[in-house]
């Protein structure tokens, strides 16, 4: 996907934060690792992640040289940025019609190898998630390569911004109480964790669809229209994070009542759902397992 090069992605929040040094987390970290696949796109990481201390920020930027949709093409710092000021965008128009009392994250922050959050540390292990606690996205962005590298993701700008518009689904979830009331613990192809998911990927197909109409403050479109090849990139990797997939890769088996993120398909077919019909076709509470 293409930023219109006079895009102004000035407003878009997202911050780089230096490296996080000296991390003791009492093994939660190490937890972490272990799971890493696990927790790819995931919701809440509370109770994996250690305590919030432990950690020292070098230094954060604020991203000021991405300014413009060209700085967006060009580097993939200012293209999380632009992402962010066009989800910000399109959320502010389109939550009233499911409902929500829109406010945008409190922050996106890119990080390299570790980071300290509202929800304890975490390392590029973790993958990219959201945090409620401090209503932040964090990104190691070397997960794009991992993505492409490890879990055979054909990658690509839409895919990239993909992974960070789930994440983005999340916080639309967190501030409308949908991640504290369908929070239970339970795993499965039914269960309220892949509902949850398979309806953040159906809200980043929302966003991708309406991408290349959503503006700045300009007037200007923040991305050109998306073409056919772009929109396999996104969903390729919607299919590359598929729990069957990502099990099979890793323990040569597939265990559906451990499934916490929906199958391949499923991935796939939500973001469709967004990406064809719009936020409002996105309720996947509302439908029985048959047609999750």
């Amino acid at each position: 996907m293409t930023f219109n090069p006079k895009a102004d992605i000035g407003s878009g929040r997202t911050s780089r934060r230096g490296r996080n040094t000296g991390i003791a987390v009492g093994g939660g970290l190490g937890v972490l690792a272990l799971v890493l696949v696990g927790s790819f796109l995931g919701v809440d990481l509370t109770g994996l992640l250690g305590g919030t201390g432990g950690g020292t920020t070098s230094e954060e930027s604020t991203l000021e040289q991405c300014q413009t949709g060209q700085d967006a093409n060009e580097q993939v710092d200012c293209r999380m940025k632009g992402a962010d000021a066009s989800l910000d965008a399109y959320w502010s128009e389109a939550s009233p019609s499911i409902g929500v009392d829109y406010v945008r994250p409190q922050g996106f922050v890119l990080f390299d190898q570790a980071v300290a959050t509202g929800c304890g540390n975490a390392s590029s292990a973790t993958g990219p998630f959201y945090c409620p606690p401090d209503q932040t996205i964090y990104i190691d962005t070397s997960f794009y390569d991992q993505l492409e590298q490890r879990f055979g993701a054909e990658g690509g700008p839409l895919a990239e911004m993909y992974v960070v518009a789930h994440e983005y689904g999340h916080h639309i979830q967190n501030i409308a109480g949908v991640l504290d009331s369908t929070r239970d613990g339970q795993t499965g192809p039914t269960s309220n964790a892949v509902r949850v998911e398979l309806q953040a990927d159906c809200f980043a197909g929302a966003w991708a669809g309406a991408a290349a109409s959503t503006e700045d403050a300009n007037g200007e479109t923040f991305l050109q229209p998306i073409t056919r090849d772009e929109y396999q990139q996104a969903i390729d990797a919607a299919a590359a994070v598929g729990d069957d997939r990502i099990q099979e890769a890793t323990q040569g088996q597939v265990t559906p009542h451990t499934f916490s993120h929906g199958t391949s398909e499923q991935r796939v077919r939500w973001f469709a759902t967004g990406y064809e019909d719009g936020v409002g076709a996105c309720n996947t509470f509302r439908v029985d397992g048959s047609e999750l």
